[in-house]
């Protein structure tokens, strides 16, 4: 079964065209070199507008099924800045380890990793992760969650997730 997976990028720029993407890629990219089982992005680029965001995230969600959402920009203190409030409009369950990790590994890196807002939930059977903007970042953050991501699509009923080990060891209890 292959797997729909949901990347998002938030960015006022990007979306009218005046900045490059390079949030979106930078996800595309560390999923091809992680995962080896069956998946199909499904890419979308919006403003940051937290309706919009909302919008786009249950679509998804609802009506391109994907089992898992990544976005990237729209996470700091800027008055612009809503994806972890369109994110937590959407979904009915939170999952603050993923942020509270995120955070950890990046303040090794940059101080100002505090500022960060990351968050995750579920919205029905997809998982939503919420991840920074600059490919660097984004590329630190899905390593750290990665490993507990597949066993989490497997408790909402989503497709089943496998890793290449040698690069992200993806965590299931055994039995």
């Amino acid at each position: 079964m292959t797997a729909n997976i949901g990347i998002v990028t938030v960015s006022d720029r990007a979306s009218s065209g005046t900045y490059e993407d390079k949030g979106g890629p930078a996800i595309a990219e560390v999923l091809g070199e992680i995962l080896v089982s069956p998946w199909q992005p499904v890419t979308r680029l919006v403003a940051d507008d937290e309706q919009k965001i909302a919008d786009t995230l249950i679509e998804l969600a609802d009506s391109k099924a994907c089992s898992l959402i990544f976005t990237t920009g729209g996470t700091g203190p800027a008055l612009r800045d809503v994806t972890p409030e369109a994110t937590q409009a959407v979904c009915n369950k939170m999952l603050p380890g993923f942020g509270e990790l995120m955070r950890e590994r990046s303040l090794a890196q940059v101080p100002t990793a505090i500022l960060s807002r990351q968050t995750a939930g579920i919205r029905g059977r997809s998982l939503i992760v919420n991840l920074p903007g600059r490919p660097s970042s984004i590329r630190l953050c899905m390593l750290a969650v990665f490993p507990a991501i597949p066993f989490a699509i497997d408790l909402i009923g989503g497709p089943r997730l496998e890793t290449d080990a040698a690069k992200c060891q993806a965590f299931r209890p055994p039995g």
